[in-house]
């Protein structure tokens, strides 16, 4: 008998329910199509009762098998779209915050210049007006 993960020990809850209702929403698209759990297990590869784990959302049963059922309903492309780095909002915020923490140089005066070569003395004439 193999070994439980201490991933699935540790998964957090909403992973579960999102896990739960993909298991739900494959087990609606399996009988809408009137396709019997053997022969549903039979064309992902598996067996009924590892099918039925699947349905109800099990995170011991493999992702290939999720995967395939997917396949099934003609959903595959969905998969490579799961984690496409356009969706990663969790990147997008850390760049935005890397972006803002760059400090952007304001370019001095265009007075400054001209105000640090002139004689502040009364009477010279290469000040500038204020």
């Amino acid at each position: 008998m193999s070994k439980r993960s201490n991933a699935v020990d540790a998964m957090p809850n909403a992973v579960l329910v999102q896990l739960r209702k993909l298991g739900e929403d494959l087990s609606v698209a399996r009988k809408r199509r009137r396709e019997p759990l053997k022969a549903w297990a039979q064309r992902i590869g598996v067996s009924e009762p590892t099918l039925v784990r699947m349905e109800k959302g099990d995170p011991t049963v493999s992702m290939a098998v999720y995967a395939t059922a997917l396949w099934l309903m003609g959903r595959v492309q969905a998969i490579g779209n799961l984690a496409a780095p356009e969706h990663d909002q969790g990147a997008l915020e850390d760049a935005v915050r890397v972006a803002k923490a760059r400090a952007v140089r304001k370019r001095p005066s265009l007075y400054a210049g001209a105000m640090a070569g002139t004689d502040k003395t009364a009477g010279s004439g290469n000040q500038l007006p204020t």
